[in-house]
């Protein structure tokens, strides 16, 4: 406020000084020159009604001349103060309109605003700098869970778009370099409801520079963020970033798993994925060899995540041969058919077109389907823009990686448990498990959109559990009964319980829960909001777990009791 201030001041002080010195004048001039009264005798009129003659007659009221008619040499002098004062006002406007047209100034009043919005706010909110598909898809989602968000991005055009994507709350929102620490503080990186950072700019320094400044200052506020590079992501891992996603390599090992582990890959898919495949989609377990055009960043994931799990591998790049250790390559792009017949295309079991262009990406899946038609087909979009075209061209998979950033974000914010389930899916349990698995999911939801939850038994996450009489013993399938008819269930399926270092999957609905478990559900959204009223009303839950209500207001405690009469 105090830059405002200075602005204002220092821009506007011409004018100020001209307009004091016009109504100094004036003033002056209307006390000096002698008048008459209404008996026609000399009169010389005071400060007072000096100074409240000019100040009508300057903003052009005209009350009339007060308190007595003027003489001659007064109204010349009134001719002149207002052809003056006119003027001088003229002047300080256009100064004034003028400065407030500055974009230099505007910014200064929007960040001015931006903070006072944030530090008024009172509820748990995310940091999130960058709002390009990955951020937006994250603000939209957190905002339909109710939580709060505020947005840096160096791109007013990106700001604006928070304002146009109809969001269901207010979101605070600047458009700033997010790698500044006086942006940063301004956002709320120190504000007590901030739970977390989540850096996701198309920056790596970026990124870098904000998770630095966010351990460096609130060294326990969770901080998330993307990279694109080896570099970045040991250097984001060495000072404790609570999760670093690398887009290439996540989607590389997501897509292994269909060469050996379908269902698996699939049961991934629709924990991370809110756009998830139906089980119709389901690839079989196809062994053979794989070609991949480009050998970029993504290329290299993809051919090391191939490499580590035993596939043959094609490699078609028009870089030299001797960047690729072992395998064949191929030179050249991939999106003629001499190429991709050198490559082996008609006897290959799937294709990956991962160059940074979209149109060549398009143009090689296109061209391998003709010479194959048989092909699994993955295809990397690089730009938002092109969605259309990529939601209709008949691929198998689309690599987004803003999506998969947000996908693997959103899973980390919604519960940490769910990450713990997956790493213990993949290393514990095979594709016939994981197939069984499928069909309880695809029973619970059908073709809708998957959700995932967890829950903790504590005071402050589920006060009505804490509550219950001693005796009382609570199994997981009260959880999961409907609030609303305790002889219907949520549509949700335990995924995973937590008590303490031991873990155990996919838990029975008879299992006794304790103070401290943790639980990891998944199921429709609906299910969750239903199971936020058990967990936080204790009536609700004493009907669940004896079929009657306990209400414990004085108004049902008179009922029942003239009832009982």
């Amino acid at each position: 406020m105090n830059d405002v201030i200075y602005i204002l001041l220092r821009r506007l002080r011409a004018p100020l000084i001209t307009l004091i010195v016009v109504y100094a004048v004036s003033v002056l001039g209307l006390v000096l020159i002698p008048g008459e009264d209404d008996q026609g005798q000399p009169w010389s009129m005071g400060f007072f009604h000096a100074f409240y003659f000019v100040s009508f007659m300057g903003s052009t009221i005209g009350f009339g001349e007060v308190p007595y008619a003027f003489t001659d040499a007064q109204r010349f002098w009134t001719l002149a103060c207002i052809y003056a004062t006119v003027i001088a006002w003229l002047y300080s406007i256009g100064m004034l309109l003028a400065l407030l047209q500055e974009p230099a100034f505007g910014r200064l009043m929007r960040r001015r605003a931006f903070v006072t919005e944030v530090q008024r706010l009172r509820e748990p909110f995310y940091l999130v700098c960058g709002y390009g598909v990955t951020g937006s898809l994250v603000v939209k989602k957190l905002a339909a869970r109710d939580i709060r968000s505020v947005v840096l991005d160096l791109e007013q055009e990106r700001i604006d778009a928070v304002e146009m994507d109809g969001l269901s709350i207010r979101v605070p929102r600047l458009c700033a370099d997010a790698a500044l620490p006086d942006v940063l503080h301004d956002a709320g990186l120190r504000h007590q409801c901030c739970i977390g950072v989540l850096a996701m700019t198309n920056d790596d320094q970026a990124n870098l520079s904000i998770a630095i400044a966010s351990k460096v200052l609130v060294p326990e506020r969770m901080v998330i963020s993307r990279t694109e590079s080896d570099v970045t992501t040991a250097n984001l891992d060495s000072f404790g970033t609570d999760l670093i996603v690398d887009p290439f390599r996540s989607y590389a090992d997501y897509l292994v798993l269909t060469t050996h582990a379908p269902y698996t890959h699939l049961v991934y898919d629709w924990l991370l994925n809110p756009r998830h495949r139906h089980m119709a989609t389901v690839h079989k377990r196809r062994e053979g060899r794989w070609i991949i055009c480009g050998y970029g960043r993504f290329g290299r994931a993809l051919f090391s995540a191939f490499r580590q799990a035993g596939v043959e591998l094609t490699l078609v790049d028009e870089g030299s041969p001797d960047l690729v250790l072992a395998g064949q390559h191929v030179r050249g792009i991939g999106t003629e058919a001499v190429t991709l017949e050198e490559a082996g295309v008609r006897d290959a079991v799937g294709i990956v077109a991962g160059t940074f262009h979209d149109a060549d990406n398009l143009s090689i899946i296109m061209t391998a389907r003709a010479l194959n038609p048989r092909l699994i087909t993955v295809v990397r979009q690089n730009l938002g823009e092109n969605d259309l075209v990529f939601q209709h061209s008949r691929a198998d998979f689309v690599m987004e990686p803003g999506r998969i950033i947000a996908n693997r974000i959103l899973a980390q914010i919604k519960t940490p448990l769910l990450p713990v389930f997956i790493a213990r899916m993949l290393s514990e349990h095979d594709d016939v498990w994981a197939h069984v698995l499928l069909n309880r999911m695809s029973h619970v939801v059908g073709d809708r959109e998957l959700d995932s939850w967890g829950i903790r038994l504590c005071e402050e996450q589920t006060p009505a559990l804490l509550m219950l009489q001693q005796g009382q013993v609570l199994k997981l399938r009260t959880l999961m009964k409907d609030p609303r008819d305790r002889s219907c269930s949520l549509a949700c399926l335990p995924l995973m319980h937590r008590r303490g270092d031991e873990v155990r999957l996919l838990p029975g609905e008879l299992l006794e829960l304790r103070e401290g478990d943790e639980i990891l559900f998944c199921g429709l959204s609906t299910a969750l909001h239903q199971m936020e009223w058990t967990v936080n009303n204790y009536n609700l839950l004493q009907y669940l777990l004896t079929g009657q209500d306990h209400s414990h207001t004085l108004l049902s405690r008179l009922l029942r009791s003239s009832g009982e009469r």
